[in-house]
């Protein structure tokens, strides 16, 4: 499976939200069909809640790992 790689670190809230939806969107038909993963880098911890959330809602399913300076 390919994995694009989406870095939101420095950015924060509402905006690392609103930059994932559009993103997601945009790759929407290959992630449903998990021909592509989408791997998430955010330094933001309230993007944990915001973007978890409404990719739940969107029918995704996710992890978190959290490394030395960010969240995977």
């Amino acid at each position: 499976m390919d994995a694009l790689t989406f870095d939101l670190k420095g950015k924060v809230c509402p905006s690392t939200l609103l930059q994932t939806l559009k993103y997601v969107n945009t790759h929407k038909k290959p992630l449903k069909n998990k021909d592509i993963e989408l791997i998430i880098l955010t330094d933001h911890r309230d993007a944990l809640n915001t973007i978890p959330d409404a990719l739940e809602k969107m029918g995704f399913s996710f992890k978190i790992e959290k490394n030395t300076y960010y969240y995977k």
